[in-house]
């Protein structure tokens, strides 16, 4: 699987604030020196987003007008959103994992939020032609990807995470299914809950997956899932018996000394079924 990357994502940041440059850079690093192939982005277009997103909304990035406690108005967000967004196409064209920042599955089509200024994976489906299946195993719901898809015939999305932030996938229905793990969860309940959600799924297209890595045992922003690295493996695994052709954004991680092992751990996994990549 190669990696749709360019350090052109590395270039806003804010002091303090989570989602750094840094993460990204050290998985970046971590994958070169594994030998990854990387392919550089093109950015998306502005069609590309008024496919999942109101006109309203591409208008206030491209202004800076929005309001957000965790979405700074960085300066020439608006480019580096849409090339974010143009790394998810990239991977949906090539069977990639696009590890560019800033994420996307908190934006909904109307709204700005928990880091996210466009919806890339929502984007890159878009593109596609055939029926989707997203998987989103980020610690946190992917409202704006629910949001976006929901009630669709060609895609559905399936999302477990913990509680908190940002307050939604508390219930399932359509042709969206979430589960909370709102305890502990050690990881045999993880896969226990996962191999459920995924029963049944070997009929799609294609396999789009919401990679976050903040369920990781070690990192910041977790609580009640903590992943070892090795298990991102497992998790890979299990994803590519679908034997579905697969790409894969990522969203959060926030540990970035594990962020490139988890991705390695998570590709090693999806590759053990040659369809999937």
């Amino acid at each position: 699987m190669k990696i749709v990357y360019t350090q052109e994502c590395l270039n806003f940041y804010k002091k303090g604030h989570p989602e750094s440059p840094q993460r990204v850079r050290k998985a970046a690093e971590f994958l070169r020196n594994k030998g990854y192939d990387f392919v550089v982005p093109d950015m998306c277009r502005e069609e590309d987003l008024l496919r999942v997103h109101d006109k309203s909304l591409v208008k206030r990035v491209k202004r800076g007008s929005f309001s957000s406690v965790d979405c700074p108005d960085y300066e020439n967000i608006y480019y580096y959103a849409r090339l974010s967004a143009g790394g998810a196409i990239k991977a949906a064209d090539i069977n990639g994992f696009s590890l560019m920042r800033p994420p996307g599955h908190h934006a909904t089509t109307d709204n700005v939020g928990g880091f996210c200024y466009f919806n890339s994976i929502s984007v890159a489906v878009s593109s596609v032609v055939g029926r989707v299946l997203i998987v989103d195993i980020d610690r946190h719901h992917g409202n704006g990807t629910e949001d976006i898809f929901r009630g669709s015939d060609h895609v559905e999305y399936i999302s477990l995470h913990g509680p908190g932030y940002p307050g939604t996938g508390t219930e399932s229905y359509d042709n969206c299914h979430n589960h909370v793990f709102r305890n502990r969860t050690s990881e045999e309940e993880y896969l226990e809950v996962l191999d459920t959600m995924l029963k049944g799924k070997e009929d799609f297209d294609i396999l789009a997956v919401s990679a976050g890595f903040d369920t990781h045992e070690e990192d910041p922003l977790g609580s009640q899932i903590d992943l070892s690295t090795e298990f991102y493996r497992t998790v890979g695994k299990r994803l590519g018996e679908l034997e579905i052709p697969t790409f894969c954004v990522l969203e959060g991680g926030y540990s970035p000394g594990n962020m490139g092992k988890s991705i390695h751990q998570f590709i090693k996994g999806l590759g053990s079924s040659p369809k999937a990549l």
